[in-house]
């Protein structure tokens, strides 16, 4: 078995049985418990896939045979498992493929206080540490470590409780629809009185709140548009004033308005980073900085501008994203994908939060979904299209060539293009597993929109 097939960039996706086995993922808890050390003991999470409990007692065994304690804190989403490893200073591992379809599982690593992990920050000496244990045997170490489990729902509840006041919005109504995913135990803590917090002004209408990581009823991927009509119908259907919609882990949240039309997580990303630096800015911080990836609306920065603090603008990636939220001191960071990172929540990334801070903002005006929304979403934008290319540097070249000239070049990730005016931009950027190119374009006007995209789109499908 070659690891490298299964740890990518920023964590570990493979297939049950075939690439994720058990075998696998001892080493891997044993390889990450020599790159973390064994000071503290190292929390594991899982969501709701039916292989997620056996692989997460699997890694405890790893982790237990070099001798580092272990602290198992069952079912959980993946921002659930950074409140313990930011709460407790404690290195984790979340047992979950996120939006990948059943048969598959995955790993994220967590260093103490909920800081990333990548190739370039330990991910490759992990990767290369389990593959000599499973190459040459796994040696125990003197003494294994302990085990001891612990529920940390209800504090990870009152803890984002605590970063935003919910109390005295006005009433909501809100369709959510989880996706037989991990928000099926996370919405009911926080934003309902499962955890036994007092009642919000939030009706909650359940959608596949069942957890069945076989996922019955569609893929807990809302980035994809047909995962989001049972949703939206839903929405029209209740006279909600919103919907929400989680992935699998609950890590990522998409809203829907009032109308069953999709914010953009862009505008989303505005609207967050907004009520942030009003925030710090009343608790007398200044040079307030917000990060947002280079693939977000031009909205973002502008927002960010306004309201009198300083965007940074970064690379796409997960563990990057964690690492520029550290370098900078950044407050708030948004992606495209619909990760929202603070700096309240250890700069990881937690959906949950974001949700709440919309329901914050909705609840403190009188005008619906759609329109706060509206205000946010100046731009027309084209969302991530990705193509299958023979030659990836082929048609990279092509789009260079034909736009040289055109615009102002930026080849910080991929190769962005502006217009001289400002007019339109697009990105264009390999992507690091598959042959694919991936692009975003955006326009003050539909038509010039459209344009650009096709043109690019046609260039890089030749």
């Amino acid at each position: 078995m070659a690891l490298t097939d299964i740890v990518k960039a920023y964590d570990v996706r493979g297939l049950v049985d075939g690439q994720l086995t058990e075998e696998v993922v001892r080493a891997l808890g044993a390889a990450f418990a020599d790159e973390v050390g064994t000071a503290a003991p190292i929390v594991i999470g899982h969501d709701m896939r039916p292989s997620s409990p056996a692989l997460a007692a699997a890694a405890a065994e790893g982790v237990r045979a070099r001798g580092a304690d272990v602290i198992a804190i069952g079912l959980c989403s993946t921002d659930g498992t950074y409140f313990a490893s930011g709460s407790l200073d404690a290195p984790a591992m979340m047992f979950t493929a996120s939006h990948n379809p059943a048969a598959w599982n995955g790993i994220k690593f967590s260093r103490a206080g909920a800081r990333g992990v990548s190739l370039d920050t330990g991910l490759a000496a992990i990767r290369d540490g389990a593959q000599r244990y499973l190459d040459e045997g796994l040696p125990a170490a003197g003494e294994p470590g302990a085990l001891r489990e612990l529920d940390v729902l209800a504090d990870y509840a009152a803890h984002l409780r605590s970063l935003v006041d919910l109390t005295s919005i006005r009433p909501l109504k809100v369709v959510v629809d989880a996706a037989n995913g991990m928000g099926g135990m996370t919405v009911p803590a926080v934003l309902g009185d499962a955890a036994g917090l007092g009642a919000l002004p939030v009706e909650i209408v359940p959608m596949y709140f069942e957890l069945d990581g076989t996922f019955p009823n569609h893929e807990a991927n809302p980035l994809d548009p047909k995962n989001l009509v049972d949703l939206q119908a839903a929405v029209v259907e209740h006279g909600a004033d919103l919907g929400l919609a989680f992935d699998g882990d609950a890590d990522r949240c998409f809203v829907i308005d009032e109308q069953g039309g999709a914010v953009s997580p862009s505008a989303v990303a505005a609207i967050v980073a907004e009520r942030e630096i009003r925030r710090v800015q009343a608790e007398g911080e200044q040079d307030v900085v917000v990060i947002h990836n280079l693939i977000t609306s031009r909205s973002v920065p502008e927002v960010i501008r306004a309201a009198g603090a300083t965007p940074v603008r970064t690379r796409v990636g997960h563990s990057l994203i964690k690492d520029r939220m550290a370098e900078t001191g950044a407050v708030f960071g948004g992606e495209h994908s619909a990760h929202y990172y603070f700096r309240d929540f250890w700069g990881a990334d937690n959906g949950m939060l974001a949700a709440m801070h919309v329901l914050a903002t909705l609840g403190a005006e009188d005008e619906p979904m759609s329109r706060l929304a509206a205000r946010y979403t100046p731009y027309v934008a084209s969302g991530e299209i990705n193509s299958t290319v023979a030659d990836v540097p082929a048609a990279y070249t092509r789009v260079v060539e034909a736009f040289t000239g055109r615009g102002e070049f930026d080849e910080m990730d991929g190769l962005t293009v502006t217009a001289p005016d400002g007019a339109w931009w697009f990105s264009v950027r390999p992507s690091n597993t598959e042959p694919l190119l991936r692009l975003n374009a955006e326009a003050e006007r539909q038509p010039t929109m459209v344009a650009i995209r096709d043109e690019v789109l046609a260039l890089i499908r030749t």
